[in-house]
Order: C-alpha cells, then sequence, then structure tokens
C-alpha cells in the first residue's frame, strides 16, 4: 500500500479524529492512500460512516493495542 499521507489524530476525542481527517483528505489527489491514526474507539464507526457519505473508499482497518489505524483512499 502506497501512503501520501499519515495523520496522526492519537489523543484526540470525538469529533477532532474525522474534523482532521476531513481536512488531510484534501490535501491529497484522487485516488491517493490517507493514513490516520487514531486512539479513540469511536473513531472506527465515524470513518466507516464518513468515507461512505464522502465518496471516499476505507480500505483497511487494523486495531493495536488501543491504537487504530485506517486507510482510506480519496473518491
Amino acid at each position: 500500500m502506497n501512503i501520501t499521507k499519515t495523520l496522526d489524530a492519537k489523543g484526540l476525542a470525538c469529533p477532532m479524529p474525522i474534523v482532521r481527517t476531513k481536512k488531510a483528505i484534501e490535501e491529497v489527489n484522487t485516488g491517493e492512500i490517507l493514513e490516520v491514526v487514531a486512539t479513540d474507539a469511536g473513531a472506527k464507526s465515524d470513518l466507516t460512516a464518513w468515507t461512505k457519505s464522502s465518496g471516499h473508499e476505507l480500505l483497511e482497518t487494523k486495531e493495536e493495542d488501543g491504537v487504530y489505524t485506517f486507510y482510506v483512499q480519496k473518491g
């Protein structure tokens, strides 16, 4: 997976991870991948819903030791 940009949203509470993701996705080109790293468990459902409604694709979600990593491809 070729990651274009990484957003570190660790330690941020809802809704900040999704707010920062919306800003960061504007900084990459269509088809490029944004990696989002967060510690807020709510980010999982928020990012899933946001990618569906915004036309982007959530390629993969990983969780390790309370850290969630999301890979979002810009639509």
